[in-house]
């Protein structure tokens, strides 16, 4: 079933990538940072290894990727500034935000403010969701987009730059990738579970909103 799964997210981004180049790249990027679990790390590297085969150029690549999660991050950002704190404080639990985790989110933010806007633009799974936190939490939307934006092309850069230097070698290493994305598949899916217990138990444990 893991294996079916990898292979159905690896040929749906590899053929719409190898359809449509840096369109591609840019609309899926912006998807993945719009709160739709699309892995980077596949849609970045294959853009680095059609760059290696003359297909796409390496720079141009880097730059979609960080474009697009610029304008991901917009779509996100405009979400959670719409649907506000109130709407997640009451019925976040059905996306699997716990009163908790927002509260949590709110006090980093207010804490670490400048340095959470670049540094979550680089860590996996975080980054698909940190801008819908950061507008409910109603943080600067220049700062947070301008050095998310940065942080993101840092992050395209090195995942294309990866598979690039792949290349022809992509296949030779396919038997170790599959072992590698197995435990990959296999840890998310465990954390998954853990959150959506969490989240749950969380919610026979009421917590006093406090004003905002």
């Amino acid at each position: 079933m893991i294996h079916a799964l990898l292979e159905m997210i690896g040929l749906f981004v590899i053929n719409i990538i190898a359809q449509f180049g840096y369109w591609a790249v840019f609309g899926l990027m912006a998807l993945e940072s719009a709160n739709v679990p699309i892995p980077s790390e596949v849609i970045l590297t294959y853009a680095g290894f059609l760059s290696s085969r003359g297909v796409l150029n390496f720079h141009l690549s880097a730059l979609a990727g960080a474009l697009g999660c610029l304008v991901g991050s917009v779509i996100s950002y405009a979400i959670g500034l719409k649907l506000g704190r109130p709407f997640l404080w009451r019925y976040g639990k059905w996306v699997l935000v716990s009163q908790k985790d927002l509260l949590f989110a709110e006090r980093f933010l207010d804490k670490y403010g400048t340095a959470t806007y670049f540094f979550s633009r680089m860590l996996p799974v975080v980054r698909t969701f940190i801008s819908l936190v950061i507008g409910v939490s109603k943080g600067n939307f220049i700062k947070s987009n301008l050095y998310g934006f940065f942080a993101s092309w840092i992050w395209s850069y090195v995942l294309v730059y990866v598979g690039l230097k792949l290349g022809d070698n992509w296949q030779s290493i396919k038997p170790w990738w599959d072992k590698f994305s197995y435990l990959v598949v296999a840890a998310i899916l465990v954390a998954v579970i853990w959150h959506i217990f969490r989240v749950l138990r969380s919610k026979n444990e009421p917590l006093a909103t406090p004003q905002k």
